[in-house]
């Protein structure tokens, strides 16, 4: 169902989601997934059309950033989009009473003590505000916590690391809220990164997006992509035009894992996770490497 809208006189644009769910079927665990800079909700259909035909109700908001909703240059609530975008997911999980009503069949049929998180890019960034991960703002110079205890898991794919000399100078400048702090990123999470990543706002290669495993406390996983460019092998969308590695195989094998975790980190069965653990730890696998962590993620 799309668009549905949610009230937002703050915003200055009402909030627009879709929600895509099984047609059948009771206790749908929960997935926010949080867009790509300049995306919008009718994009990642290859990873959340898997999840929602396999048992997930994945609700995707519009954020203010998107090339859909057109923010004239100079708008004022551009510095604060990183903000904004999180305030979007609490206004989802607030306002699931009316998104459940809006859909028809969709009543009573939600799980919300199995809430996750998803993000690509700078949508990763911004699930991550609700795990834990904190954000100096530019504005203020202070951190402020944006975690919700309602959120339970997380998935991060090819997600902006360390900030500060760590950015290239364009980023330094046009991004001044890429500086994560992942110290109290303590919500279980799997990271997803490619080792051909190379972005143009980081001095140090694919290894940076990377780093939301390394240095955060509750990301238990880490799967490394062989191959695989910021577009991980076709998550943006049916044939989109920003995915510039195309893979099929490597698409399949990302949205096996993560679906697998998910599973695993929302208490529902963990025998997919431990499947991909044991395939792809060691690093023979010939599409991808998992790593893991001991004792990593706080579960309630």
């Amino acid at each position: 169902m799309k668009p549905l809208v949610l009230p937002a006189p703050d915003r200055g644009e009402d909030l627009r989601v879709r929600v895509s769910a099984p047609v059948t079927g009771g206790g749908l665990p929960i997935v926010l997934f949080t867009h790509g800079y300049g995306s919008s909700l009718e994009g990642y259909g290859p990873l959340t059309d898997y999840w929602a035909a396999r048992g997930f109700a994945v609700i995707q908001p519009t954020h203010l950033d998107s090339r859909t909703v057109g923010l004239p240059e100079g708008d004022p609530r551009t510095p604060r989009i990183w903000r904004l975008r999180s305030a979007d997911l609490r206004r989802i999980l607030d306002g699931l009473d009316a998104l459940e009503a809006a859909v028809p069949g969709l009543g009573g049929r939600l799980d919300r003590s199995r809430v996750a998180v998803a993000g690509h890019s700078f949508g990763g960034q911004t699930a991550g505000t609700l795990l834990g991960l904190r954000v100096r703002d530019p504005g203020t110079a202070e951190a402020p916590d944006l975690s919700d205890p309602r959120v339970k898991a997380g998935v991060l794919l090819a997600t902006a690391g360390r900030g500060g000399t760590d950015l290239t100078p364009f980023a330094a400048e046009q991004f001044p809220f890429m500086n994560p702090d992942f110290t109290h990123l303590t919500t279980p999470a799997l990271v997803v990164a490619g080792d051909r990543d190379d972005s143009p706002l980081s001095v140090r290669g694919p290894e940076w997006t990377a780093d939301p495993y390394h240095l955060s406390p509750g990301a238990e996983g880490l799967l490394t992509l062989y191959g695989a460019e910021h577009s991980l092998g076709g998550i943006p969308g049916y044939e989109a035009a920003e995915t510039t590695d195309e893979n099929p195989a490597r698409l399949a094998l990302l949205q096996q894992v993560t679906w697998a975790y998910l599973r695993h980190a929302l208490g529902i069965d963990s025998s997919g996770w431990t499947a991909a653990r044991r395939a792809l730890e060691g690093g023979t696998h010939p599409l991808g490497r998992l790593d893991t962590k001991e004792g990593a993620g706080r579960r309630p």
